[in-house]
């Protein structure tokens, strides 16, 4: 059952890849695309602001509560407040590959991790493991490749596939209905690297190929199509808390008395125009990050 399962999410992956269409090239021709960088013509778009630094907050925790800010901003954009403002500047693949390494090597995902493996070990879950250092060791790695996966299926693989943006867009204004139902709504529909808004079939493949790879090294794991799809959905439900703490995580920094930097304290007109790389200079209809550093649209 469990490799019928998995079967079927590879076929229904691939399918859904392969249903999607090449992004237009427009008029690039082979002419076009030996034009030197600097006469490409791109589309300018707006760098992320960025909201919470480490070095703002001297309280208690500091490093702890600043890098917990710095996790959610790093995969959270503002939504323009007018339509005629510069769009945020997509992903490249590349920038998507960094932003999956970002998280990786953020010392809270090894902060998680002992958590989950804790967790874990008191629940006596994958008995095999065993109790003790080497049985907590055991499920401690679990933890991390759980983390890994789950990361480089949602962040990476697919969002890149399915040229689909893997970050949040926040609302950041309106009613708190208006806000909630925003948040709720984000692991069902995303936005495209071009800005369009689509089904999220990153979140979902994603999650249940990290699920279905999390059996192999799971032996405590019930096999088969209902606990599959369950942890799935606890899965999906526990991303869909996060967008709610990403959505209002602006106003539960003021009620810490964090200071956070308000939209209106933003500089006025802050835009990239991101450069064609050097060793292939070819024009894109999309706004993108350039791809050698993700970071450096936080600062």
């Amino acid at each position: 059952m469990q490799q019928q399962f998995v079967l079927f999410g590879a076929l229904a992956v691939s399918g859904l890849a392969s249903a999607e269409t090449l992004p237009p090239l427009g008029t690039i021709t082979p002419v076009a695309a030996l034009v030197s960088p600097s006469k490409i013509q791109v589309t300018p778009c707006a760098a992320p602001a960025q909201a919470f630094t480490v070095e703002d907050y001297s309280g208690p925790f500091n490093q702890l509560v600043g890098r917990f800010s710095q996790r959610l901003e790093r995969n959270t954009v503002h939504v323009p407040r007018h339509r005629n403002a510069l769009q945020p500047c997509a992903l490249t693949a590349a920038g998507k590959f960094q932003m999956f390494l970002d998280q990786e090597r953020d010392p809270l995902n090894f902060l998680g991790a002992n958590i989950d493996a804790a967790q874990a070990q008191i629940s006596h879950d994958d008995p095999s493991f065993g109790q003790g250092a080497q049985g907590y060791a055991r499920r401690y790695s679990a933890a991390l490749a759980d983390r890994a996966s789950s990361d480089f299926f949602g962040v990476f693989l697919y969002p890149t596939i399915f040229h689909q943006d893997p970050r949040y867009y926040r609302q950041g204004q309106g009613s708190v209905k208006s806000r909630l139902g925003h948040a709720l709504s984000h692991r069902w529909v995303t936005r495209s690297d071009s800005g369009r808004r689509m089904f999220n079939f990153s979140e979902w493949s994603a999650t249940i190929s990290s699920k279905a790879v999390s059996n192999l090294y799971h032996p405590g794991n019930e096999r088969g199509f209902g606990p599959t799809a369950s942890r799935v959905g606890f899965s999906v439900g526990t991303d869909m808390v996060w967008d709610v703490v990403r959505e209002f995580w602006p106003e539960i920094a003021q009620k810490l008395k964090l200071p956070f930097r308000t939209r209106d304290t933003e500089v006025a007109g802050r835009s990239r125009v991101p450069q064609a790389p050097a060793a292939t200079p070819v024009a894109t209809p999309f706004r993108t990050l350039p791809a050698s550093s993700f970071e450096e649209s936080f600062h």
